[in-house]
């Protein structure tokens, strides 16, 4: 199938909250969802942005049956890691499920971790749901391992009532 990744823009902000609700709902969590087009904007595409983007593209002939061109999308940002220094996080790697397993999946993957190397990362973090084994071997086969199990780090999280807790002297 013809597809085609680039790095996203504005305009793209409304497929892309399209695609983080449908991804929140295949996960079953999105009731947890706040972030709106205007987050993403504001966000995303501001003078020091918060994330980064990347979208798949599909040519006129190949769009949805609801006109969608945009058919999956990666959101990361940079971080660092004491122990290797320069790191990158995918947040979201998501592909519409009509259009999984053609390979976009691994296009958009691949292009996030060649953006990361040339930013000088020399790793890549992202989360998965343990029950979504389709993607765990996915990631696996690509050569990716659980931290989880080889280093066993869980990831942790304040948020709301809590972080404003702790935020307090």
């Amino acid at each position: 199938m013809e597809f085609s990744i680039r790095t996203a823009n504005v305009d793209d902000c409304k497929d892309i909250a399209r695609m983080v609700m449908e991804l929140a709902e295949y996960e079953k969590v999105s009731e947890h969802v706040k972030v709106t087009q205007r987050d993403l904007e504001q966000d995303g595409f501001s003078k020091n942005p918060f994330f980064h983007a990347i979208v798949a593209e599909v040519p006129d002939q190949h769009k949805t049956k609801d006109g969608h061109m945009k058919i999956g999308y990666a959101l990361y940002f940079f971080s660092y890691s004491s122990w290797k220094g320069r790191a990158l996080f995918m947040e979201d790697l998501y592909v519409m499920p009509e259009f999984r397993g053609k390979g976009i999946g691994k296009a958009l993957m691949s292009k996030v971790a060649q953006l990361g190397l040339a930013a000088g990362c020399s790793l890549m973090d992202f989360t998965v749901l343990d029950w979504n084994k389709s993607s765990v071997d996915f990631y696996l086969s690509q050569g990716c391992h659980d931290v989880t199990n080889t280093m066993g780090y869980h990831l942790m999280r304040c948020e709301g009532e809590a972080l404003q807790k702790l935020a307090q002297p």
